[in-house]
């Protein structure tokens, strides 16, 4: 056998190795079928988007405003597949945050509280055979106010009203293997609460506070 005919026949196998590889690899990757379940790992920025006067309990008048800061936690969530296109999703996380009032007595430390925000959404997923797989969402959270530790000083103690808010979602999954992704996910949470604070000088304050965090991740997940 000539070189030349060598070289064309290793050309050849080749061609045939890369060809059953590309169409082996094509078969393993599925993407998103019904029934499956992804559970997802994310380092989570919440982030309030906080309205709240301050006031005096009594007599309703305004006293100040208050404020809430930001929180960077660890995030997880679990998806179960209902069709190819529609999940169900469910996030557990809890975040702890300081609060704040500028008021009419100056500025005042309110305390931290934490918040324990579970939330479900029905997912549409645009692509679900994809490797770049975008989805939006849309469902409930209801939020539980715990910790409550007053700053002391002026403000003594604190009470939050536990709620439930809406939420809208938006995301990508990026597959590096058919089991194995990253996440990127934006949601927005609509919620409010009631806010109770006992002071030293003997003057109950009131606060009806519009939280409406935008929560704002970004992880990898591992499909079932």
């Amino acid at each position: 056998m000539t070189v030349l005919k060598r070289a064309a026949a290793a050309l050849l196998a080749t061609t045939a190795i890369a060809a059953f590889a590309s169409t082996a690899s094509a078969q393993e990757f599925k993407g998103k079928q019904a029934g499956d379940i992804i559970v997802r790992a994310r380092a989570l920025a919440v982030m309030p988007q906080e309205k709240a006067d301050v006031n005096i309990a009594a007599t309703g008048a305004k006293l100040g405003t208050a404020s809430v800061d930001n929180a960077y936690i660890p995030e997880v969530d679990l998806s179960y597949f209902i069709t190819n296109n529609i999940a169900l999703e469910l996030i557990a996380g809890t975040s702890r945050h300081t609060v704040n009032a500028d008021t009419a007595l100056g500025h005042v430390n309110v305390g931290k509280v934490s918040l324990l925000p579970p939330t479900l959404t029905a997912q549409y997923h645009f692509l679900p055979t994809s490797r770049v797989s975008p989805y939006v969402g849309a469902g409930i959270n209801w939020t539980l106010f715990y910790r409550e530790d007053a700053a002391g000083g002026v403000v003594t103690s604190t009470d939050y009203k536990n709620r439930f808010g809406w939420a809208l979602q938006a995301g990508t999954d990026v597959f590096l293997t058919d089991k194995i992704l990253l996440n990127f996910d934006v949601k927005k949470i609509f919620l409010k609460t009631d806010l109770t604070a006992n002071t030293s000088l003997g003057i109950p304050l009131k606060s009806k506070v519009t939280l409406d965090p935008w929560l704002v991740g970004v992880g990898i997940g591992y499909k079932f």
